[in-house]
């Protein structure tokens, strides 16, 4: 599983889809949400703003999986 590496406590879904290269533009967020295929932590999600924290799963079904991580000073 790849890793998305962050400098803050959390990260907004729709920035974690985006740095990870799960989705090609900003824009699609709504359509993948709408269609069920984004999950957290195996649970389907419905908010592009949901915070993403330190060790939380982000999944695109179809394409791909990454796990979230704060990098240590």
């Amino acid at each position: 599983m790849e890793k998305v590496y962050i400098h803050t406590n959390f990260i907004k879904l729709q920035q974690v889809l985006k740095l990870a290269g799960l989705i090609d533009q900003g824009s699609d967020v709504k359509v993948f949400l709408a269609d069920g295929l984004v999950f957290v932590n195996d649970v389907m999600a419905t908010e592009r703003g949901k915070k993403i924290r330190n060790g939380d799963i982000v999944e695109v079904k179809g394409a791909g999986k990454v796990m979230v991580v704060t990098e240590q000073p």
